[in-house]
């Protein structure tokens, strides 16, 4: 397997003082579902932002580094970040449906970007639905109010909008902390399907989801990557105390 992203030597301090991220190397695989997991404030929620520049709308006093994705620093100056934006998608925990259609949702980002053949919105509706595991549940009613749809069902919806734009890579940050246990499992399913045709990153919501869907994970503890390993590896043989002092509930 091959590296999407390759993440050198990223530090990060905010303005207020707070040190997020310290000194983060990681090779990201291709087609693979890469776990971020650890106690809140360790710095997973600031990593993923990093890959879309999303942390250049925050107050950062420094930072340092290269994120390489496809051999390009996305962090030089020069770079193009709409493009990016398009090329990396980002689910967020609580599902942001638009007040339009389900379908009017899943196309929004297309139409933006200047599509306006009828076929080949139809085309993207259609796949980006199946691809979120929720076309069998609204392809009678893509005309009915998105937000008329349950809290799991609006998720997979804003998946599927992201999925529309046929971004590289999609970062989820706990996009199933608000869903009841079988919503979870659908957008799981959906992840499983979705690495075979994009570079999944997911901060899940616990322990159970990291190791339920990893194929990769990393350990982050205040600021600092303390381990990475295969996901099946991680979670029955951590190498590092610290790692399975959390994965066995002794802290965080």
């Amino acid at each position: 397997m091959t590296n999407k992203i390759i993440i050198e030597n990223l530090s990060l301090q905010y303005s207020d003082g707070a040190e997020s991220l310290r000194g983060i190397n990681m090779g990201i695989r291709k087609n693979a579902v890469t776990v971020l997991f650890g106690p809140a404030g360790g710095g997973k929620s600031t990593l993923l932002r990093c890959l879309n520049r999303l942390n250049d709308l925050t107050d950062i006093r420094a930072s340092s580094g290269r994120i390489l994705i496809d051999d390009e620093n996305i962090l030089d100056p020069k770079t193009d970040v709409i493009a990016l934006r398009r090329k990396v998608g980002m689910v967020f925990a609580r599902p942001v449906p638009l007040p339009m259609s389900i379908r009017e949702n899943v196309i929004y980002g297309l139409e933006l970007a200047g599509e306006k053949r009828k076929s080949k919105l139809d085309e993207a509706v259609e796949r980006s639905l199946k691809l979120s595991a929720i076309w069998d549940e609204v392809k009678d009613r893509l005309n009915d109010p998105a937000i008329a749809l349950s809290g799991g069902q609006q998720q997979r919806v804003c998946l599927a909008r992201v999925i529309a734009l046929q971004p590289e890579i999609i970062l989820l940050d706990e996009p199933t902390s608000g869903l009841d246990p079988i919503s979870t499992g659908k957008v799981e399913a959906a992840l499983l399907e979705l690495k075979k045709e994009y570079t999944i990153i997911l901060v899940p919501h616990s322990v159970q989801q990291a190791a339920r869907t990893a194929d990769y994970a990393a350990f982050f503890l205040q600021g600092e990557l303390i381990e990475y390993d295969e996901g099946k590896t991680m979670f029955t043989a951590p190498k590092q105390k610290k790692t399975e002092d959390y994965i066995m509930g002794r802290f965080g």
